[in-house]
């Protein structure tokens, strides 16, 4: 079933499409997604004059533009539509086309969806510097999950789900989404939590040389962390570790070799950019591979 309205359920899995092939990565994931949760998919095509080469150029019949991008819009939705129906027909499809930023819409939508579904690139040289600040964007400010599709190298053995917690109470949130990941698509979770104690570097000790009582104390905190999940979820095959090391660098680097990396996205000070504010954007980046980001609850009531 197909509606072309902005009015979509709660809980819909949004994916933008804009026809690139990053795009199609996104839609494809994103269909698998909703086919195996029972959720229903929302296709959202945004893109306003200001967003294109035409913009401000003296002489220009806008009215003309604006039916330009609507019916390429149009295409753009009908061609992404018709990719869903031949991969899975029984997911219910909805449809979305404003005429303004894509990050604007993105955003807007993400307080009713339950996740949203990005390529890493936009379409055509000067979409890709718009569209590709697009998953950096909607990463940060969104109110659910954003899932970004990164290229990877294909051939590579994937070892499931990576996710990195950093032992706070606001890991929980970013775990649960990280098993419920793994068990809808009956893959291994790997739960990494890295530490970094700055005076083993001031000192001039070798890194990775801490102390037993040390490493007791990361290994407690790592337990408390998953605690309780595999009674919650226990078809999700899981172990956990431990890597010396800024929490970034740790989940780029083991990246390469998995499916997804989840890692949550929190406002923070100083203290916390280590292990939150700017790990997010980071691995968004570099990573190898598709990256979820999951927002805090109680950085939206902020």
């Amino acid at each position: 079933m197909t509606t072309p309205h902005s009015h979509v359920p709660a809980g819909t899995i949004v994916v933008g499409v804009d026809g690139s092939d990053g795009s199609l990565r996104a839609l494809t994931w994103a269909t698998a997604q909703a086919l195996l949760e029972h959720r229903a998919l929302t296709l959202v095509h945004g893109l306003g004059p200001a967003g294109t080469a035409w913009a401000g150029q003296v002489g220009l019949d806008h009215r003309v533009l604006l039916d330009a991008l609507r019916q390429d819009g149009t295409a753009i939705l009908d061609a992404a539509r018709e990719h869903v129906r031949t991969k899975a027909p029984d997911v219910e499809v909805h449809e979305v086309l404003h005429i303004s930023d894509p990050r604007e819409v993105l955003l807007e939508m993400s307080r009713e969806a339950g996740m949203v579904v990005l390529g890493s690139r936009g379409r055509g040289t000067l979409r890709s510097l718009l569209l590709g600040s697009v998953s950096v964007s909607v990463t940060k400010h969104a109110h659910c999950p954003v899932v970004v599709l990164r290229p990877a190298e294909r051939g590579t053995v994937r070892n499931g789900v990576l996710v990195g917690v950093d032992g706070t109470a606001r890991s929980r949130e970013v775990l649960e989404f990280a098993y419920r990941i793994a068990a809808a698509r009956d893959l291994p979770l790997t739960v990494l939590h890295s530490y970094w104690y700055g005076a083993v570097l001031v000192e001039g000790i070798p890194q990775g040389l801490t102390s037993e009582s040390e490493l007791e104390e990361q290994r407690l905190l790592l337990a408390e962390t998953v605690a309780g999940m595999a009674e919650k979820f226990p078809e999700v095959r899981a172990r956990a570790e431990l890597a010396h090391g800024l929490a970034d660098d740790c989940l780029v680097r083991a990246s390469a070799r998995m499916d997804l990396v989840v890692v949550g996205a929190h406002a923070g000070g100083v203290r916390t950019q280590l292990t939150r504010g700017s790990v997010a954007s980071s691995v968004v980046e570099h990573a190898r591979t598709t990256v979820a980001v999951v927002p805090s609850r109680s950085d939206d009531d902020a």
